[in-house]
């Protein structure tokens, strides 16, 4: 408390300064109307733009809430999208075999782990079995591109074998012409940008720049861009060549992917591994 005498007593002046220079400057707007409208409106404009400063704040601060948001809407409208693409290039197939039911379904997930730099690469996403995930559903990046399959599922997490991983085939075909192959990251690569199809027949005639989608064989649906050809790698002496593509998808910007329901795999998976103890 003698310290705070002291303090006062020391500085009074300037203490009594700010009070009476606070008085005036009260008064003075107060009995003026000039300076009176001046203050008001530069206390209209600092407020202004406090307010304006703090609502950019509060819309960085809800970018996540409404990334998810536009994730779950992206994903009901690539869903919508696969309903009207199968009505209007298939639909006695659909009214036939489906009875009008969505065979696919997109789910949103949020990547909270990734890995682009490993031999093998795994991602974590923040959906699970409460979200109807399981294993082996194909997954693909909200623009274009896949990135792999469900590897395991908890309750509320899922980790998905990414196509940066040696044992990811997935089933692709050369837009053109329809020519079949497996999709690998291939053997000694490391380049997260590239990828290679194996198994395409000698006697296809590719192009550096031809598109590359996912096959009527694979677990996705069929035509989901996948990259682009950059090398036709013709080997000679062997029937089939080794295709090296640049992928549409970037893994190392990968923040959220869609998951795939398939609602027909178990009752296919279940008839093709019954047909072969018949035979």
């Amino acid at each position: 408390m003698r310290n705070l005498w002291i303090f006062l007593s020391r500085y009074n002046a300037f203490f009594f300064f700010i009070i009476f220079f606070t008085i005036g400057l009260v008064l003075t707007i107060k009995n003026n109307a000039y300076q009176r409208s001046v203050t008001v409106n530069s206390t209209n404009k600092v407020v202004g733009d406090v307010y304006t400063n703090l609502n950019v704040l509060k819309r960085y601060m809800s970018l996540g809430v409404v990334n998810d948001s536009l994730a779950r809407e992206n994903a009901k409208l690539k869903t919508t999208i696969l309903q009207l693409q199968n009505i209007d290039t298939a639909k006695d197939v659909l009214v036939k075999d489906t009875l009008g039911v969505p065979q696919f379904t997109y789910l949103s997930a949020r990547v909270v782990k990734n890995s682009i730099t490993l031999r093998n690469n795994v991602i974590t996403i923040n959906k699970g079995t409460s979200d109807g995930i399981l294993a082996g559903m194909p997954v693909i990046s909200p623009g274009s591109g896949i990135v792999g399959y469900i590897l395991d599922v908890s309750e509320h997490f899922s980790t998905i074998r990414s196509l940066l991983h040696k044992a990811t085939f997935i089933s692709v075909s050369v837009k053109k012409n329809n020519a079949v192959g497996s999709l690998i990251w291939g053997d000694g690569n490391l380049d997260y940008r590239v990828a290679y199809i194996k198994d395409i027949p000698n006697h296809f005639k590719l192009r550096v720049g031809d598109t590359v989608v996912t096959s009527n064989f694979s677990a996705f649906p069929a035509g989901i861009p996948v990259g682009k050809v950059t090398n036709t790698g013709i080997s000679k002496g062997e029937n089939f060549k080794l295709i090296e593509i640049s992928l549409l998808n970037d893994f190392s910007a990968l923040q959220y992917v869609y998951v795939i329901k398939n609602k027909f795999a178990l009752e296919q998976k279940e008839i093709e591994e019954k047909t072969p103890n018949e035979q």
